[in-house]
């Protein structure tokens, strides 16, 4: 594990004390000290009439920005504000992961045997065991039988045993929204699992209908990967060209059956949906089991769940994750909730030998009070702030971004974090539409959040002088569909502070968002909250 020296520490504390200072004293709205500098004057005003939106009355707002190479608070409102931050939350546990786990950490699946082998026949039981792994795909699950059967087992007369035991058996996060069940960005959390594409969107099932060729047909559906775990019940019907387009695609309650139902006319363009399993245990045996059979390995006993590889078992297929730092890249650019309800068990697991939410949960508390936050003044109930009970101040969101700068792996971290305008999906991420045609594009490198009624984006900023800032900006209680333009026109003012004369020598401006230029993708909301077809 990668630390820094208690001296490094210290040192950090001590050069991040005037923002601890300042983010301390002020629980409401006051300019710091120093607000004598003109500049630091207009910028106040400019960021004061962005936040007199109408769309923000009667609404909280929790805003504070800082000069990132000394610390000092250029501004802030209502930074103790205790709100909901949304997707904000991955800011602490990815942070906690990188130091925790360190990023060369990498998940591991492996297949075991405590059976005795005569020739092709393995008498005994086959354990396939998973320690968290989000990123593995069906092709994963096929590399491991083809070392099965390459070890020279064709028969397996115990059982398919899937060791599940890393982590605890519950599968969702506390006051988790019940309708969201189905949704991917609410999938069951599992030391095995599946995802169908390389976004790693693990425990769920990649759903394709397209309508059939004439009204009256039944749209043709199907599956990555390809399974038996979930059963596909279609309802639907082609519909004349031309007419309503109402297919939905949803998991029913506690099984796996799929329903897809409404109505998709004659060339439609195909509905997609990326849909949650019930026991993503499960569903990856049994995407092993298949590929075992692919290579002519057949098991005679079925499958068992959630039982451990006994000590001393040998193994006979391994299989290694990529490393955290790359890791982070799907994980934060397209806000993936799984991977930081794995991660926060992950790292559980590491530091106290339980896989559980509280003892992943303590232990980032634990990380978060060592880099200066004041924990007492936040609630985190769960890695990916899908959860309603999670409340965090801007204020000590800003505090983590300031002090997470002197750690050794800030680099990779700070490269995870989405970029505005920038179209590629693995750069620019959730803010690849937002921002651009501004001084912000390419420039904002920063964490989005998206709940309803709850919006957020924290990150990074250089302004025009070249001035490097960490900003905050936590909206709640809204009730406007979308705030987003609220936050973009923050960053881009801030992109513009310092670099123009004028306004009375202060040299910034409200900035608003231009429109994105021709070509780029429409906004979208944040993948942790409604997966567009496009995300």
């Amino acid at each position: 594990m990668t630390r820094r020296s208690a001296g490094t520490r210290l040192r950090a504390k001590a050069r991040w004390w005037p923002l601890a200072a300042g983010l301390a004293l002020t629980l409401t709205w006051s300019f710091p000290a120093g607000a004598e500098n003109p500049a630091d004057t207009g910028l106040a005003a400019a960021l004061d009439r962005v936040l007199a939106d109408d769309r923000l009355s009667g609404a909280a707002a929790g805003v504070v920005v800082g000069d990132a190479e000394t610390g000092r608070v250029l501004y802030e409102r209502r930074p103790g504000d205790r709100l909901m931050p949304a997707s904000n939350a991955k800011l602490a546990t990815s942070a906690a992961a990188m130091e925790l786990l360190g990023p060369g950490y990498r998940f591991r699946t492996d297949v075991l045997t405590d059976g005795r082998r005569r020739g092709p026949v393995l008498h005994g039981d086959l354990y396939l065991r998973g320690t968290g792994d989000p990123t593995m795909l069906a092709e994963d699950y096929d590399r491991l039988a083809a070392e099965v059967a390459a070890s020279g087992i064709r028969r397996v007369t115990g059982r398919l045993v899937a060791d599940d035991t890393r982590f605890d058996d519950r599968r969702l996060g506390r006051a988790w929204a019940a309708d969201d069940e189905s949704a991917y960005y609410s999938a069951q959390i599992s030391p095995l699992t599946v995802a169908p594409d390389t976004d790693y969107d693990a425990g769920t099932v990649r759903v394709r209908a397209v309508p059939g060729e004439n009204p009256g047909d039944r749209p043709e559906v199907t599956l990555t990967p390809p399974n038996d775990y979930v059963t596909v019940d279609v309802r639907g019907t082609t519909v004349a060209e031309g007419g309503p387009d109402t297919l939905s695609i949803e998991r029913e309650h506690g099984g796996n059956t799929i329903v897809v139902d409404g109505d998709i006319p004659v060339g439609a363009d195909p509905t997609v949906s990326w849909t949650s399993v019930w026991e993503p245990t499960g569903y990856a045996a049994a995407v092993f089991a298949d590929a075992l059979a692919d290579h002519g390995v057949r098991v005679s006993g079925g499958t068992l769940l959630g039982r451990a590889a006994p000590r001393g078992a040998k193994e006979v297929a391994e299989h290694r994750s990529m490393p955290l730092r790359e890791l982070l890249l799907p994980f934060m650019k397209l806000s993936n909730n799984n991977h930081a309800e794995v991660l926060t068990k992950a790292i559980g697991h590491k530091t106290s030998g339980r896989g559980t939410w509280s003892a992943g949960l303590s232990a980032v508390t634990g990380y978060l009070e060592s880099v200066g936050l004041d924990t007492a003044a936040l609630r985190q109930v769960d890695g990916s702030g899908l959860s309603r009970m999670n409340l965090m101040p801007a204020g000590q969101l800003a505090r983590l971004l300031a002090s997470v700068r002197d750690e050794p792996w800030f680099g990779q971290w700070y490269d995870s974090l989405p970029v505005a305008c920038e179209r590629d999906r693995m750069v620019g991420g959730t803010l690849r539409s937002r921002m651009c045609g501004t001084p912000a594009a390419g420039n904002v490198r920063a964490k989005t959040g998206s709940l309803t009624g709850a919006s957020s984006l924290s990150g990074y900023v250089t302004g025009a002088d070249g001035r490097e800032m960490f900003f905050s900006v936590v909206l709640n209680n809204h009730l406007a569909s979308s705030v987003k333009d609220v936050e973009d026109a923050v960053a881009v003012t801030l992109a513009s502070h310092g670099g123009r004369e004028g306004d009375g020598g202060n040299g910034v401006e409200r900035a608003a968002p231009r429109s994105a230029p021709p070509g780029t993708p429409p906004a979208e909301p944040e993948c942790s909250w409604a997966k567009p077809r496009s995300c």
